[in-house]
């Protein structure tokens, strides 16, 4: 498609684009980049954002304003953006609320969404041959091996939150791979996501977002030369990490709190626990919950499918 002759139809869609991008980036364990990928905005997002370069900053500086928008795609950047940040504000009280009432239901309705990814971004590999299996499984080692981490202490200090947006967004743009449960690993998801987002914390938000704005401009170069270079295997890499994070998601799971040498919780200082990991069970029996949480993944599975038709047809266009 033209970039240049998109109508309001296509901004829309962009917009739509960029709220499931928000949504995804806000939930522990799903990723933004993933519904990049399957929605068909991925590398045209890449290449966007590696468009911020020494010539963008010539014609920034000139003071022509015109060429420097289209140079960088600045209203693709725009609309998809403004639907992300759309989504992560006005999700934020809504998925705390959830998550507090309703977690197995949410976690079934992703694992779903992220079980569906998995084959559609796979099925866009054009040729299967034993690097790009050596990548499917790289990618699904390294995901599992970041589902079993444990998460650090939370930290509000002014660099390792600059370190959180670095490390979060790029995590955030490659499929499979979530920014928030970066975050948790971290220790610094609730401060950042639910806290600083709910309450307008600037002093939490500010370093967080010139970290963000940094890793995105430097990792873009090196994902957009690597996809390029690569495809096959980067897809097939980031086809494991979505593959991989599935661990993450089960919806059946117990938090494991962290113990301090007494043996006592520790506690946070707005009361709440502080979580080290989860413990992955099976459900025991087929009650309500369950049958509600596997038409929950079905869902998910189907939203997806609908999702990929839809980006098909707007690619076809």
């Amino acid at each position: 498609m033209n970039v240049n002759n998109r109508t309001f139809k296509d901004y829309l869609s962009i917009v739509f684009k960029g709220i499931g991008m928000g949504a995804a980036n806000v939930i522990p364990g799903v990723s933004g980049g993933t519904i990049a990928l399957i929605t068909g905005v991925f590398e045209e997002l890449i290449e966007s954002i590696k468009s911020f370069d020494l010539k963008a900053l010539q014609l920034l500086f000139k003071g022509k304003l015109k060429d420097f928008a289209i140079y960088i795609n600045l209203n693709f950047l725009i609309t998809l953006f403004f639907g992300v940040v759309l989504s992560i504000v006005s999700l934020a009280k809504l998925l705390e609320f959830l998550f507090e009432n309703y977690p197995v239901y949410v976690w079934a309705f992703f694992f779903g969404l992220i079980l569906a990814s998995v084959y559609f971004v796979g099925k866009t590999i054009r040729q299967w041959h034993i690097s790009v299996i050596i990548s499917l499984v790289i990618g699904t080692s390294i995901a599992m091996v970041i589902s079993v981490l444990n998460p650090v202490k939370e930290n509000d200090g002014f660099i390792y939150l600059i370190v959180c947006g670095i490390v979060a967004v790029c995590s955030m743009i490659l499929p499979g791979l979530s920014g928030s449960f970066v975050l948790i690993l971290m220790g610094n998801y609730e401060l950042v996501m639910i806290e600083a987002v709910t309450q307008a914390k600037f002093d939490i938000l500010v370093p967080v977002i010139i970290g963000a704005a940094a890793g995105l401009i430097l990792f873009s170069h090196i994902l957009s030369w690597v996809y390029k270079k690569y495809r096959n295997e980067t897809i097939a890499l980031l086809t494991g990490f979505i593959l991989g994070s599935l661990a993450i998601l089960w919806p059946w799971k117990n938090p494991v709190y962290n113990y301090d040498e007494a043996g006592n919780i520790l506690i946070k200082s707005d009361g709440e626990k502080i979580i080290a990991g989860y413990e992955r069970y099976f459900p025991e029996s087929f009650d309500s919950e369950v049958r509600i949480a596997i038409g929950l993944v079905l869902c998910g599975i189907i939203v997806i499918w609908v999702v990929e038709k839809y980006a098909g047809k707007i690619q076809e266009n």
